[in-house]
């Protein structure tokens, strides 16, 4: 029977949720279906048919997201990307990501795309460029911090979450704009993200909340009593923090928090914890690839951020999956800002849309990519002028996974 697609209604979201957790190898709920229902978007979804039965599909959150520079832009969140299986390789994928990706440019919607991978080997192909990572960092608790930092004389302390939110809320939507990253959060998403469900703790215990007067923290411990006396696990979900000092408070309190051996955190790869830390080898940190970036329209995508330096050059975009970006664009950048417009000069790089989305958030060294073999320069000098124009003040991070 020939596959169909089309766009979801409010009415699928239950056959939608079961035919992702059956990709995931998860029970559906309907404590899930409620966690997932403030934030379903079903005109936003895409959904192909084998007949009457839904085989797979995928979605957008409207999101913004800060890029370098630029503060928040609006960007195209990928989520809940599943096939059935018993259905793979037969094209539904490319179906569904071909709906949003070209939804996106007919209709001149958002000019980035984001997602969080499943499997790294599969985004490269829609043209899905690796731009950020994260480092699972592990420190063994009461490790002091080096000679000389401050961590003020402001007081510390857990409170209950109707306390903490709204804190939480001001303090983040205060640093979205310089965070390269972090993305927008409607009241719908932050219950997302702090939903507590036995499911959603996977064993650990319910959030606890800690404030400071310029930041936050929110964490998770998982017990552990050996014969030699406790040795819980802390697992940081987020922290957040306005200042330097507030961050290195932050940080002191969870480490000492008593009956912990091990504080673990899903941080920036940039975190300056290993800076802070007397001995900087007990901080073991692990990276893994976090957000991939697709530029949908390169004209568009390349004018929302800020650059580091002026350069004039001209770049040549391979792009199969969306054509209308493949060719020859003049880059020049002024002051921090770009221009972007069709040219038919001869390149000074050639490049594809998989590593223009890699380099985007200034995480990503453009030298790096060359080195890889997915940019060749024509012009001698070009990728090492253009590496610096894109990189970052920061690494970039994104603190959730949509």
């Amino acid at each position: 029977m020939a596959l169909t697609l089309r766009t979801l209604t409010a009415d699928d979201l239950a056959e939608f949720q079961r035919v992702l957790d059956a990709a995931f190898l998860a029970d559906t709920t309907e404590e899930e279906l409620e966690r997932w229902r403030g934030i379903f978007e079903p005109e936003r979804h895409h959904a192909v048919f084998d007949g009457d039965e839904l085989i797979g599909g995928g979605g957008i959150q409207t999101r913004d997201m800060a890029v370098p520079g630029g503060g928040p832009q609006p960007v195209a969140a990928v989520t809940s990307v599943a096939v059935k299986p018993g259905h793979r390789r037969r094209g539904v994928l490319t179906r569904v990501m071909k709906a949003q990706l070209h939804g996106m440019h007919d209709e001149g919607r958002e000019a980035l795309a984001v997602l969080w991978a499943s499997e790294a080997a599969i985004y490269p192909r829609y043209g899905y460029g690796l731009a950020a990572e994260y480092t699972q960092l592990g420190v063994p608790a009461k490790a002091m911090f080096r000679p000389g930092v401050s961590v003020g004389g402001e007081r510390v302390r857990e409170v209950a979450r109707d306390e903490a939110v709204p804190v939480m809320k001001a303090i983040y939507d205060e640093l979205l704009p310089s965070r390269t990253g972090w993305l927008s959060r409607a009241e719908a998403n932050w219950n997302y993200q702090l939903s507590d469900t036995e499911r959603d703790r996977g064993g650990l215990s319910a959030y606890r909340y800690v404030l400071h007067p310029h930041g936050y923290a929110v964490y998770r411990v998982k017990a552990n009593w050996p014969e030699r006396g406790p040795r819980y696990e802390l697992h940081v979900r987020e922290m957040a923090a306005r200042d330097d000092e507030a961050y290195a408070a932050l940080y002191r309190y969870l480490l000492d928090v008593d009956m912990v051996g091990e504080l673990k955190f899903f941080t920036a790869s940039d975190d300056p914890i290993t800076h802070l830390l007397d001995d900087s080898r007990l901080a073991l940190r692990n990276r893994f690839d976090s957000l991939w970036v697709r530029i949908v329209d390169v004209d568009r995508a390349l004018t929302l951020r800020r650059y580091n330096s002026d350069v004039d050059a001209v770049l040549e975009v391979a792009d199969g999956f969306c054509p209308w970006n493949s060719g020859r664009w003049r880059f020049t950048v002024k002051n921090g800002t770009a221009t972007v417009r069709r040219v038919e000069d001869d390149p000074d790089v050639v490049l594809d849309v998989h590593a223009l989305g890699a380099v985007y958030l200034g995480g990503t060294k453009l030298t790096s990519m060359a080195r890889a073999q997915r940019v060749r320069e024509v012009t001698k000098g070009a990728v090492n002028a253009l590496s610096h124009v894109f990189s970052g003040d920061r690494d970039p991070h994104c603190p959730e996974v949509f």
